[in-house]
């Protein structure tokens, strides 16, 4: 795995094979004694102006896939890598999420859930169009059939820790993304320049949706909660609602500033910021994001083998040096494809956490080493 190439055989290029851990056999002392070790480093980092910490993330693929229709069986799956990830240096510890797909919010439109064997929940939109949407009835995400379950399956991953296990927000979708499951998408993009109103109308109404559901999640996890949440580095010092943007490539710069900034400011005001994420290559939009208020971090893949796609990464560190915003760079591959990205990604003055996903303890010390040689 020299991080050169994407590998389209694999069916999750970030994932790392783990086996299972009923919760009887694992060890949460010892979890929790290692939490602790780290935390120090990362609530310093959390104040600091600049500095670095590596992350090896422990992402299990039946997780984020089939696995998450059985909340025991993903529990279990996740235990084993909280298990493994303790081999692993890095300055970040991992963390659970009550992952169910990406459907809970579009879920109180009435859209369920299409199963398909070994894959992921998928969403199919029930709305033609933008005024289709605003003219539907919606429940409160909590009594959704997908919201009702993300809550029942962050109740059982509580009582069969104790709450001693860092825990994530389930898959927090922005208000742009969730507009992709509930309206026909060309539809959507249609409306943006036929009835732009509706538009931002629409998003706003996903974004007070998605927030009383937060909030309903906030007082479930309580302490145990790790921020900004799923597909970012996370713990319980950092702040901000960590959400995706994919659809953020599909329009300019001046459009996701018109458009979907509103409703992410609105969250961010409720929950300390907020961070950004897109798959891909969505490094021409940098200055934009930049001047999204209250945004705590950014997260992109920098690597070729991470994404098809990725982001160069000369572009961020031009634009986030010096301005207290978290880059967190995903960069799957070998030691040495980590530290050829780092020192190309690196800039005095950044706020860098390296997401690290070496095959070995041996290959992940060696990145670390590396990692804090560059930018120490």
């Amino acid at each position: 795995m020299t991080g050169k190439t994407f590998d389209q055989t694999s069916v999750d290029v970030q994932a790392t094979p783990a086996e299972p851990v009923r919760p009887a056999a694992f060890d949460f002392g010892a979890y929790a004694d290692y939490e602790i070790s780290l935390q120090e480093r990362c609530r310093a980092f959390w104040r600091a102006e600049s500095g670095v910490l590596v992350h090896r993330r422990m992402r299990i693929a039946e997780v984020l896939s089939y696995g998450c229709k059985d909340m025991r069986a993903s529990l279990e799956w996740q235990l084993g890598g909280l298990q493994k990830s303790m081999d692993f240096k890095a300055d970040v510890p991992n963390f659970l999420t009550p992952w169910y797909g990406i459907g809970p919010i579009a879920s109180a439109f009435g859209i369920d859930y299409i199963w398909k064997e070994k894959q992921a929940p998928a969403l199919r939109p029930s709305f033609g169009s933008v005024k289709e949407a605003l003219e539907g009835t919606t429940v409160a995400v909590s009594q959704s059939s997908i919201g009702s379950h993300v809550l029942e399956m962050i109740d059982y991953f509580l009582e069969e820790t104790g709450g001693r296990i860092p825990m994530s927000l389930t898959d927090t979708q922005s208000p742009l993304n969730i507009a992709g499951n509930v309206v026909e998408m060309s539809s959507f993009f249609i409306d943006m320049f036929d009835d732009p109103e509706a538009v931002k109308a629409l998003l706003m109404r996903l974004a007070e949706l998605l927030a009383d559901f937060t909030r309903e999640q906030i007082g479930r996890i309580g302490e145990a909660l790790a921020w900004p949440g799923h597909g970012y580095t996370s713990c319980r010092s950092f702040e901000g609602l960590g959400m995706s943007n994919d659809n953020a490539l599909m329009i300019s710069a001046e459009q996701y500033l018109e458009f979907a900034a509103p409703a992410v400011e609105y969250l961010g005001e409720s929950f300390a910021g907020v961070a950004f994420h897109s798959c891909g290559d969505w490094s021409d939009k940098v200055e934009a994001i930049k001047k999204i208020r209250g945004l705590r971090m950014i997260d992109g893949a920098f690597s070729g083998a991470t994404d098809p796609s990725p982001n160069p990464p000369e572009p961020f560190a031009g634009a986030f040096a010096n301005t207290g915003i978290v880059v967190n760079a995903r960069i799957v591959g070998s030691p040495e494809t980590v530290a050829e990205t780092v020192k190309m990604l690196w800039k005095p003055g950044m706020k860098l956490i390296v997401v690290t996903y070496c095959q070995t303890p041996e290959e992940q010390a060696e990145a670390y080493n590396s990692i804090h040689k560059i930018c120490d």
